[in-house]
């Protein structure tokens, strides 16, 4: 328990001692996480939906060649 209150203290006094550098954490982390979040659903949107999307069908929208 006392370097679990080691690292809190420590993290208090790099991150939360002022409200600038706190508020800067917080909009970068938000910032940052949204990035993280969009980019993992899109590669599980694309891993689940593989054969089914416009850019999958390579003959969508042209005319067959007739000879």
């Amino acid at each position: 328990m006392a370097n679990q209150k080691g690292a809190l203290e420590g993290f208090y006094r790099l991150i939360m001692r002022r409200n600038s550098v706190y508020v800067s954490f917080v909009i970068a982390g938000a910032f940052f996480g949204e990035r993280a979040v969009d980019y993992g659903v899109h590669k599980l949107w694309e891993s689940k939906n593989i054969g089914k999307r416009y850019e999958d069908i390579s003959v969508l929208g042209q005319r067959p060649v007739e000879e």
